[in-house]
């Protein structure tokens, strides 16, 4: 199982070719589902867990991973179906770093790592509707045959587990700028509806007009269609905030349309992504974003708007 993961290394140059990676599992169950490699740290046979009395019901326990205490989440349970089983051989532990936060996922069996495109990566069909746990789906063939992978939304998970307060704190706003904010318009980009509310519900405090878009794509045509009204782009937007995983068009692409179109190359962009680490700031460098916040960060949100409209009055 350790050999999945080492060379994730060599996979660095795949992110901002709107390229990625895949770790595919199954939860006991004839789904094939993943999440991006990129979110993993490793993973591991189930170790001993100690039941945390109080804990959410989708947390199974807390187990020690080299003397850091890691909450266990039965992914199974957190998506709605069943409970897993006690003691299934097939049960596997995928360590994930999200949110500046390390929690292990338990899932069945792990099958391999597929590279694919973004372009490949389909939303969810909106028959499914808006209570479901994909962000995306996409699909692989085995063997002759045609499967659907189903994306987790993991954000949407461990928001259900974990409280995230929208809350700005009093000493972080700069009143000679209060003003100023009301009514300007943001543009927010995060394939997670879940992601989305929250940057929404913190920013909408300061009166700002929040524009939502789903994808890189979206986004990239809504700023296209602006210029071709011959809009000024820094007019409209004070800026624009993006994930760095969607499905069609990554951020880091969006990123590059962006500063590749004369018509909006100066955009202020802040890439708030789930995905930290100094590899990111790399590529924060390497597109061009002028700002890079590890998700979730209300302060820190709110600093960079703010530093974005000292640059403008």
């Amino acid at each position: 199982m350790s050999g999945i993961l080492n060379t994730v290394d060599q996979r660095t140059n795949l992110v901002g070719e709107n390229r990625l990676e895949l770790l595919l599992f199954s939860l006991n169950s004839r789904q094939v589902f993943a999440i991006n490699v990129f979110k993993v740290r490793e993973v591991i046979k189930v170790p001993k867990t100690t039941k945390m009395p109080g804990s959410h019901p989708n947390i199974i326990g807390v187990a020690s991973l080299r003397g850091v205490s890691v909450p266990i989440i039965d992914l199974r349970q957190a998506i709605g179906f069943p409970p897993s089983r006690e003691e299934n051989p097939e049960q596997n532990l995928i360590i994930t770093e999200y949110n500046r936060t390390v929690q292990g996922f338990l899932v069945g069996q792990v099958r391999n790592i597929v590279n694919t495109a973004w372009t490949e990566i389909q939303p969810p069909p909106k028959s499914v509707g808006r209570s479901n746990y994909l962000t995306a789906i996409t699909q692989i063939k085995e063997q002759d045959q045609t499967k659907i992978v189903e994306i987790i939304d993991v954000e949407k998970v461990l928001a259900e587990i974990i409280e995230y307060d929208v809350s700005i704190s009093e000493e972080i706003l700069d009143p000679t700028l209060v003003n100023d904010m009301v009514g300007r318009n943001v543009l927010i980009v995060d394939d997670s509806s879940t992601a989305r509310n929250q940057i929404k519900g913190t920013l909408s405090q300061l009166g700002l007009n929040i524009i939502e878009c789903s994808d890189g794509l979206e986004a990239l045509n809504f700023l296209k269609g602006l210029c071709d009204k011959g809009k000024n782009i820094n007019q409209e937007l004070l800026m624009l905030i993006t994930d760095a995983e969607m499905p069609e068009m990554d951020g880091y692409k969006l990123t590059y349309e962006v500063r590749n179109d004369p018509r909006m190359a100066d955009l202020f962009i802040t890439l708030n992504t789930s995905l930290s680490g100094s590899f990111n700031e790399a590529m924060v460098q390497k597109v061009g974003c002028n700002r890079f916040i590890s998700k979730f960060q209300p302060d820190l949100l709110v600093e960079a708007v703010q530093d974005r409209l000292r640059e403008l009055i």
